[in-house]
């Protein structure tokens, strides 16, 4: 399985794909790629969210993942900053859509959960523990690369975990 990871944010929108293989040895996951997408506040939205989308279009062309997980929006104090995240959010479901992809949707809560064991773990957390699970040398920059890949990696614990249940249910 190939997931992308999509973290979005106003500033820099981070993105990772991760794929799992099946060894002797057990699951291993690998990153494939990561990276951020650098937004200039100073443009207009409309340009922004246009690089946002061609840049992930990029990605899935590239890369070829089978799967889009993105970050649940959230509630934020400021209206107009959750408005454009908003935006952001659409558009890169949109990139994800309009190559046939399904997207699953995990809250913060969750992505943490799934690769730091904690809920509520801070950020250098996360990074180390994507370094960790993905055999990375160095925590993966920006932070908000790290944040997707930790999404794309909820997205294939998650997976794992609904597919054992199903098999003892069955």
């Amino acid at each position: 399985m190939r997931v992308l990871g999509i973290d979005c944010g106003g500033e820099y929108t981070g993105y990772g794909v991760v794929e799992e293989f099946s060894a002797a040895q057990g699951r291993r996951l690998v990153c494939c790629t990561s990276g951020a997408i650098r937004l200039r506040p100073r443009d207009p939205l409309a340009l922004r969210l246009q690089q946002i989308f061609s840049s992930l279009s990029d990605v899935i062309a590239e890369h070829q993942p089978q799967m889009v997980a993105i970050e649940e929006a959230f509630y934020a104090v400021n209206v107009k900053s959750a408005l454009k995240l908003g935006q952001i959010r659409g558009v890169a479901m949109l990139a994800a859509s309009s190559a046939g992809l399904d997207v699953a949707e995990y809250s913060p809560l969750s992505i943490k959960s799934a690769v730091v064991g904690y809920g509520r773990a801070e950020k250098h957390q996360v990074q180390q523990m994507v370094m960790r699970l993905l055999h990375l040398n160095a925590p993966p920059q920006p932070p908000d690369a790290a944040d997707a890949l930790a999404i794309a990696i909820c997205h294939i614990h998650t997976t794992a975990t609904r597919r054992r249940h199903q098999a003892v249910s069955s």
